[in-house]
């Protein structure tokens, strides 16, 4: 496995792949790797040839006040879990290299990206598709391995792709979730044990709102959003951002569930750490 740090170290060596015709699979992160990396980073090694992981807290995708200084980061634990995984470069640039002085260019999507998660944190998204373009650029990836856990995520940055005409194929890893259900994230480590009981509703919730779905035929969106609510306002730690239910190719809030289109998206703050979590409907 080899350690890249360098912008053009890293170009130079993308371009010479992409000259040999050599197929890439990438995973962006921002580190601090668990079994959701993990499962992404073994889900494009069946299609590529050349496996690159980035390693990188991106600023831009912080708002002023939220948690990038203590951010969990443990760089020598990641790099051996991509050795493990069998990775064959690890791309993790310094941030004064990716975003150099001076540096006024940023890459915006204006649909997806506006609700749910866009509504409380109006910049993360142009943080993401900004350093998502950068990365692609950098790399020149065949495949690009995202986690279904960051739904609207996914679909800003596919809409991105096809917006600027990336050669590149998204491949979505389902959501993996720990011992008791809580969706996988690096966040989670912020928890304890009587935060993790309220963050565990989010899941329940969820769950709850799904088994109407596919137990009970409801169609209702809004009886599927109480049943969800009731569960979530059992939490006394637990503040609920949104509960919705949207399309999961569009984001856009549904009107009536349709089965193997909508998803239910949940966002919720327990005390200060904010945690967002999807359940595909039938």
């Amino acid at each position: 496995m080899k350690i890249i740090s360098s912008v053009s170290e890293m170009q130079q060596q993308a371009l010479s792949w992409e000259r040999a015709g050599t197929q890439v699979g990438f995973v962006p992160t921002m580190g601090f790797l668990h079994e959701g990396h993990l499962s992404l980073i073994d889900l494009i090694r069946e299609r590529a040839e050349i496996l690159v992981v980035s390693i990188f807290v991106n600023p831009t995708q912080f708002a002023v006040g939220e948690d990038l200084e203590k951010y969990p980061r443990d760089m020598e634990r990641d790099l051996a879990l991509c050795e493990s995984r069998k990775v064959d470069y690890v791309f993790a640039p310094e941030n004064k290299y990716i975003y150099p002085p001076g540096a006024s260019t940023f890459v915006s999507e204006e649909k997806v990206s506006l609700g749910l998660c866009g509504q409380t944190r109006p910049s993360h998204f142009k943080g993401v598709t900004t350093i998502c373009s950068k990365l692609f650029n950098l790399c020149r990836p065949t495949w690009v391995a995202l986690g279904q856990k960051d739904a609207q995520q996914v679909v800003v940055i596919k809409r991105m792709i096809q917006d600027l005409h990336f050669p590149i194929e998204v491949v979505i890893g389902p959501t993996l979730r720990d011992y008791d259900g809580l969706a996988m994230s690096s966040r989670n480590s912020y928890l304890n044990d009587r935060q993790r009981k309220d963050a565990l509703l989010i899941n329940q919730a969820l769950r709850s709102g799904a088994s109407l779905v596919e137990e009970k035929d409801v169609r209702n969106v809004d009886r599927v959003k109480a049943e969800v609510m009731t569960v979530l306002r059992q939490g006394s730690l637990l503040r609920v951002n949104y509960a919705e239910v949207v399309n999961r190719e569009t984001m856009e809030l549904e009107n009536e569930i349709k089965p193997g289109r909508s998803m239910l998206i949940v966002a919720a703050w327990v005390d200060s750490i904010r945690l967002i979590d999807n359940w595909l409907l039938g």
